[in-house]
């Protein structure tokens, strides 16, 4: 603005006001401060156990009530079990080999066979029936394939089932036709009866298949003849994401808002208006807190339904009453004893970068001495003595660090709750050092699921942590979580902590009393909150203030001065700015396609798919490096770690592992010391997320986590993937093959596209 005179132009450029005199030309800087406060809300920061020594399975998955409700049959690790009841203990359904993976299984209508579906990454599925006694397993599919969900037609003559596609994290052999297919429960040829829909299941007759499809922006619930034709629309609407029509054909379940909704169907071939708000006809609420697995029992009187290890039910008309839900139901967890290597393992020689203290803890000619999976002694060379039954590892001119913590790590768990024998994704983080991945954003029933495989040694990949879905606030079918109060917020934090997850992801919650209450509810059940920054500097800011564990993706702005620097740095706020997808110019992630030939990554390329590896990093675009953003964001995050924020890497899952040691590298880029950079993939996330007790330094006590590198990433950053082995557990492993050597001698299986 002009002053009243005009001679003199007030402006603020560079984090000052600026007096231009507008005869001369000249600029003075008017001084001023400002001492003043804020008030902050302390973040949650619970402590997270990373590796226990037993855990109780949550993500239980399947669950499928018998259609007299007496039995529950589910799937846990892998494999299918059978309760009865409420006292007994689980027994095993199958007698298949322990390789061979057992899913989506459903009830005949007498309740005499299960009809399922089996997997193993070599031969592909297949849909198989067994009597309830075990006894009889059958197989109805004579050729390989991706096959999901199948069901009885009520008379037990007829299996509906999906047939879908790989060639991601599975095979993309014998994925032609997918669709909905019918075939005889005695013998016969898979007919595909059409193209569209899901779940397909019966409801009281023996000749229309239901299932849920996309229609218009809608999703509906259809039916078909048995022959794909005729088709019926019996429900639409904007918000559900699935429907099951139940055997007596009276009403419809579907689940909206992770909630499970029942109304009744009208008479006719009419089509309702379904919806947690529909009112052409009565529609009633049956779960409370989520809904996952529907099942109808005793004819379509009562509707069964799990949320984590526990399985609720209720009587059709005591819901269309109005009774509350259900507070308890029959729990199926199980108690599962951890993967653990037995002996002592000595690592002799190399240099240690402990990360134990402020300046990196390194140690010359050092050895680390691991007993049963866990770090007993770290000195130098001779400074103790190593037992004699110890197994000896000379790794001397070598470098040794912490293994890296990725604190924002998308990525495939699995395919349509399908978890492959071997994940190649997560083979190619664990590949290349990153032993800890906490994922922000990922579908709760293979995350969860896969973090017990991984737990239980069934699963190569690095420790997995997650949100699981996001608490979203835009309506979109299957994702949206409407929060109109505290108590919303508090059912939606509730149902992800009974799946599995210690943090929550607060997503772009319209108005900020939303975002605060998922914060109070966080807090209220000793959970992290780790929110979407957006891009939006003001909503940062105010999540900052309201206490979220986390602020995920870099502040937009390309300078913070001290104003921000002071009020961030109060706050005890964590800050992932995930560089590799920086916000405000070209990414981290093209940056790097550009700077090297990454599909010729010595290990990169022996763990990732050559079609999904190359598209992105051999045809790729070149801009000058003044147009990258990443090293601007990394600046500005270096100034908020130098003032006492934990800064964290974040690679959002963009190039298998590699992206982790981009994200160390950007932040050189930025200015950050390479110590300043390795902080952000150790001390740092471990600390930000809870894990710091077992993980992040290499300090006697806490888990074998570690990297065996054959050069210094403290002469150069661009070092840190010059990895030989990589220790996860105390289980160590060549980098190259991810064979396991020392500790064990598990083989990696070929990969599909080898």
């Amino acid at each position: 603005d002009f002053t009243p005179n005009g001679r003199h132009l007030i402006f603020w450029a560079g984090g000052k006001i600026r007096k231009l005199n507008m005869k001369t030309g000249k600029t003075k800087t008017i001084e001023f401060s400002v001492r003043d406060s804020r008030t902050v809300m302390a973040p949650p920061r619970p402590k997270v156990e990373v590796s226990p020594d037993s855990f109780d399975t949550k993500m239980m998955r399947f669950v499928q009530a018998s259609p007299n409700g007496n039995k529950t049959v589910f799937e846990s690790l892998g494999k299918l079990y059978v309760k009865h009841g409420t006292r007994s203990k689980s027994v095993r359904l199958t007698a298949l080999p322990d390789d061979v993976k057992e899913l989506y299984p459903s009830w005949s209508r007498d309740g005499s066979r299960i009809v399922f579906t089996t997997w193993t990454d070599a031969d592909l599925g297949a849909v198989r029936s067994i009597a309830v006694t075990g006894a009889d397993i059958k197989t109805h599919t004579k050729q390989p394939g991706h096959y999901f969900r199948p069901s009885y037609s009520p008379n037990g003559k007829t299996i509906v089932f999906e047939k879908g596609s790989g060639g991601y994290i599975t095979s993309g052999l014998w994925s032609a036709d997918s669709g909905i297919y019918k075939v005889s429960s005695k013998r016969g040829k898979p007919v595909l009866v059409t193209s569209q829909g899901e779940n397909p299941h019966f409801g009281k007759a023996n000749d229309r298949i239901f299932v849920t499809t996309s229609e218009d922006k809608a999703r509906v619930l259809k039916s078909f003849d048995m022959s794909g034709e005729k088709p019926r629309t019996h429900a639409t609407s904007a918000m559900a994401q699935s429907y099951l029509m139940a055997p007596d054909g009276r009403h419809i379940a579907f689940r909206e808002n992770y909630n499970l909704y029942v109304m009744p169907t009208l008479n006719g071939a009419g089509t309702m208006a379904a919806g947690a708000k529909a009112s052409a006809v009565p529609v009633k609420q049956a779960s409370a807190g989520g809904a996952t697995y529907p099942a109808w029992s005793d004819g379509g009187k009562v509707l069964n339904w799990s949320l984590g290890p526990v399985i609720y039910k209720a009587n059709t008309a005591a819901i269309l009453n109005g009774d509350d839900a259900p507070e308890t139901g029959i729990n199926l967890s199980r108690k599962i004893t951890a993967d653990r290597p037995s002996g002592t393992v000595a690592l002799i020689g190399a240099r240690i970068i402990t990360m134990a203290d402020g300046d990196g803890g390194v140690i010359e000619d050092g050895v680390i001495l691991i007993k049963d999976g866990r770090i007993t002694r770290v000195g130098s060379e001779g400074s103790f003595a190593i037992p004699a039954s110890a197994k000896r590892v000379l790794v001397h001119g070598k470098t040794i660090m912490p293994g890296l913590i990725d604190a924002h790590a998308h990525g495939p768990q699995g395919t349509d709750e399908l978890i492959p024998q071997q994940n190649w994704s997560a083979i190619a983080h664990l590949a290349l050092g990153v032993t800890t991945v906490h994922d922000p954003s990922s579908r709760a029933s293979e995350i969860f699921a896969a973090s017990d495989l991984q737990r239980a040694g069934k699963l190569l990949a690095p420790h997995i942590f997650s949100t699981g879905e996001v608490i979203y606030g835009a309506k979109a079918p299957g994702f949206f979580a409407s929060i109109d109060n505290a108590e919303d917020a508090s059912a939606h934090v509730a149902r992800l902590k009974a799946q599995g997850a210690h943090s929550v992801k607060n997503y772009n919650q319209p108005r900020r009393e939303q975002r605060q209450q998922v914060v109070s509810a966080a807090r209220a059940q000793n959970m992290a909150v780790v929110a979407e920054g957006g891009s939006l500097f003001h909503m940062d800011l105010s999540m900052v203030a309201d206490g979220n564990t986390t602020i995920e993706h870099n502040l937009p702005q390309s300078e913070l001065y001290d104003d921000v620097i002071q009020f961030y740095s109060g706050s005890n706020v964590s800050y992932t700015p995930t560089l590799i997808v920086t916000y405000g110019g070209l990414s981290g992630e093209r940056y790097y396609y550009q700077d090297s030939n990454v599909w010729e990554h010595p290990i990169l390329s022996k763990h990732v798919p050559p079609n999904i590896l190359q598209p992105a990093s051999v045809r790729r675009e070149t801009a000058p490096e003044s147009d990258y953003a990443d090293a601007v964001s990394a600046a500005t995050a270096k100034k908020l770690m130098e003032a006492g924020v934990r800064v964290s890497i974040g690679a959002h899952g963009q190039r298998e592992g590699l992206g982790s040691h981009w994200e160390m590298w950007s932040f050189v880029r930025g200015g950050m010391s390479p110590l300043q950079a390795l902080k952000t993939a150790t001390v740092n996330p471990a600390s930000a997320l809870g894990y710091s007790d077992d993980i992040g330094s290499l300090e006697a006590g806490k888990l074998a986590d570690l990297i065996i590198m054959s050069d210094n990433p403290l002469d150069n950053i661009r070092n840190t993937d010059h990895i030989e082995y990589v220790m996860i557990g105390g289980r160590l492993y060549e980098s190259e093959t991810m064979n396991e050597i020392v500790t064990g001698d598990s083989k990696r299986a070929p990969y599909f596209w080898e």
